[in-house]
């Protein structure tokens, strides 16, 4: 039949769903019954499957067949823009033929928004999967799929993660198609472009790219569109399943992709020449290509004065500084180095030591471990217990602890020191390497002092400078050294100077600002 071309291109078609998609080998069945046995086998009978026959002038002889998921459809969609519509037909003056029929169907009587055609039935039930009504007419051939997606989501809500005290407080959503539309209500230029494809064999599960087409690097569009096409797994639950799978090394504490459930920063990191990717199910964006700065911006930093900013940001620079380095320093001054130390200070750091029966680096690791497992037993506890549980735990463990002689009242004073520093990250998975590393350095520090810390700085800074994000240096622009792009890493210039996107991610249009426009 002529109709079995597509009406309108399906954003889900199985073509973009990559190599491990298998291809459809049974066309749909003339008659009704049939095609329903097949799709009831095909989903195991499930409860949720809806059956549904609705009468029509359209096809006097026979009855049109309704299939869809219950919980995945919007039923008043389905009622006012498909059953109605179906039963309010009228009868034609001249016979026509079904090709005409479906035609008619899906042109001036289905009103449900995008509607396609199918033509086998494994098709049918992948659309029915994704919140789709699957329309049989009896020996047409051929399935009409509505869209009609719906039931229970959670609406956009403020951040939980990134709050901002100026800007914007919305935040993305569990619905790819809801995630899109709030990037697109900020950038409203016709060179937004969206891909998508279908990742995972069991959970097909939808995956957007987002980019600026003119501003974006050729090179890196493709790399991750190559990257994302390569990834065969059975199913894809949340974004670190695809950031794990495109990055380009793993056995890294530093993350190279970054994520965010702000649309105001994935709009950001977009007009810039970055991309950002999508997953269905999950409200963290992902952001690439990144550099080891852009964990240390807020975007709040662009909201307020750029002296504010600056100072902020070198606030963040310090507390990653303080989060790695501060329990090693600690060691290995009281251990190897207490010259160091003013005389008073020392004293009475030797003083609050004395009794205690651990050296200093199973002290700290003690204080630390038993942090950590407040911090995570306060984190997966009820809400309305976790805080609770956390603050008290810590007081009372520390003050225990420095009345049962275990450890010292400057130790406490460093290990919550160093978890204040950690939480002044902007992005939570730069703050988890900083943690990671803190242990490293204090093993470091306990065995060579401060030789031990400076060897291991070096190993982390010759580790962080071979680092790449999707070709981009990791840590430009400073190795290498890149000045046109020093306005916005360590400090944040006024908006005016910044003229120019970032050198490092190589835009096709380098301009923010034409170069011939004056501060008046």
């Amino acid at each position: 039949m002529v109709f079995r071309r597509k009406i309108r291109q399906a954003g889900t078609d199985s073509s973009a769903a990559g190599g491990s998609d298998a291809q459809p080998a049974t066309p749909v069945y003339p008659a009704l019954d049939r095609n329903i046995e097949w799709i009831e086998n095909a989903v195991g009978r499930s409860a949720d499957l809806v059956i549904r026959a609705v009468e029509s002038p359209l096809s006097p002889n026979s009855v049109i067949m309704l299939a869809y998921i219950d919980g995945l459809i919007d039923q008043a969609a389905i009622n006012s823009h498909i059953v109605q519509a179906i039963q309010k037909e009228a009868i034609p003056d001249a016979p026509v033929d079904m090709d005409a029929r479906m035609k008619r169907l899906a042109r001036a009587i289905v009103s449900s928004g995008a509607i396609h055609s199918g033509a086998f039935l494994e098709k049918v039930v992948h659309d029915m999967l994704n919140g789709m009504c699957a329309i049989f007419v009896d020996q047409a051939g051929v399935a009409l799929l509505a869209e009609t997606t719906g039931g229970e989501q959670r609406g956009v809500e403020e951040p939980s993660t990134q709050g901002v005290l100026r800007g914007p407080q919305r935040s993305f959503t569990e619905n790819i198609r809801t995630n899109v539309s709030l990037v697109r209500r900020i950038i409203h230029a016709p060179e937004l472009r969206y891909e998508e494809r279908l990742i995972g064999r069991r959970t097909r599960t939808r995956v957007g790219l987002l980019f600026m087409h003119g501003i974006i690097d050729d090179r890196i569009l493709q790399a991750v569109r190559d990257r994302l096409a390569a990834i065969d797994l059975d199913g894809v639950l949340e974004s670190g399943y695809i950031e794990e799978y495109i990055q380009e090394k793993t056995l890294t504490p530093f993350p190279t992709l970054m994520n965010t459930e702000r649309p105001d920063a994935a709009a950001g990191a977009l007009l810039e020449g970055q991309f950002a990717i999508m997953v269905d199910g999950t409200p963290f964006v992902l952001l690439g290509p990144v550099t080891f700065h852009k964990f240390f911006q807020s975007p709040e930093d662009y909201y307020q004065r750029f002296d504010i900013a600056t100072f902020l940001r070198m606030i963040r620079y310090g507390g990653f500084i303080m989060s790695m380095l501060l329990p090693a320093v600690y060691i290995a001054v009281t251990t190897f180095h207490q010259e160091t130390l003013p005389t008073l200070l020392l004293i009475s750091l030797l003083g609050q030591r004395e009794g205690i029966p651990l050296p200093a680096l199973a002290e700290a690791f003690l204080m630390e471990i038993t942090f950590e497992v407040l911090r995570e037993a306060g984190a997966r506890m009820p809400r309305a217990i976790g805080p609770a549980i956390s603050i008290v735990g810590a007081l009372v463990l520390g003050q225990a602890a420095v009345q049962a002689g275990l450890v010292s009242p400057a130790m406490i004073i460093i290990v919550a020191f160093t978890a204040i520093s950690n939480f002044v990250m902007p992005q939570l998975n730069i703050a988890i390497a900083a943690r990671l590393i803190r242990f490293a350095l204090m093993l470091a520090a306990g065995a060579l002092g401060f030789f031990g810390i400076f060897a291991g700085i070096v190993v982390i800074a010759i580790h962080v400078t071979s680092l790449k994000s999707f070709g981009v240096p990791y840590m430009a622009p400073l190795a290498p050294f890149v000045p046109a792009s020093m306005r916005d890493t360590l400090i944040r210039s006024p908006l005016r100077s910044m003229r120019k996107r970032p050198v490092v991610l190589h835009a096709q249009d380098e301009e923010r600002r034409p170069m011939e426009e004056e501060k008046p």
